[in-house]
């Protein structure tokens, strides 16, 4: 199986374009764990709850890794590992665990070229070039391999397409 993270700051589009990869290859998708729990607990979220969310994601990640082909994952421990470090200031020994395996094949890190979106759940319009910049700066420090997809609508999905069918070229 190809595991491929769809990564990156809020309100750049990753649920959007994970889910339209996986219709684009007729394949699995897993969406982000975090909203649907956060909607849940009824309460502010807490430390803890962020590791809870990064066991949840890969559990349900996990549920398809005997299938072969593709699988796109809306989040990764990118993902969770930024956020308790902007949130808290530092992160859970497990998440940077994980995070040191390189679950995925390819990151595609969304860019911040989209306008931002208001939700509820999201927290820091004002730090997008940051975060973007701290994405960009764990997957060079960690060698992994990723693409900085931009653009909008069927543009943004069309850069990540390429960028797929380019690693599944790479892969043969």
């Amino acid at each position: 199986m190809i595991r491929i993270s769809v990564t990156g700051p809020e309100s750049t589009g990753k649920s959007w374009l994970a889910q339209r990869l996986a219709e684009n290859y007729n394949t699995k998708w897993v969406p982000e764990f975090a909203r649907k729990y956060l909607q849940e607990i009824n309460r502010p979220y807490n430390f803890d709850d962020i590791l809870v969310i990064a066991q949840k994601q890969f559990e349900q990640e996990n549920l398809y890794s005997g299938n072969t082909g593709l699988l796109f994952c809306d989040t990764d421990f990118c993902v969770t590992s930024i956020w308790c470090k902007v949130k808290y200031g530092k992160c859970h020994p497990w998440i940077t665990a994980q995070l040191e395996k390189d679950n995925y094949n390819l990151y595609l890190l969304c860019d911040i070229d989209l306008p931002w979106q208001y939700d509820p759940l999201r927290e820091h319009p004002e730090m997008r070039k940051e975060l973007f910049g701290m994405y960009q700066d764990l997957l060079e420090k960690h060698q992994f391999n990723y693409r900085i997809v931009g653009g909008n609508g069927e543009d943004r999905l069309q850069n990540a397409i390429n960028f797929v069918d380019e690693h599944k070229l790479l892969m043969k």
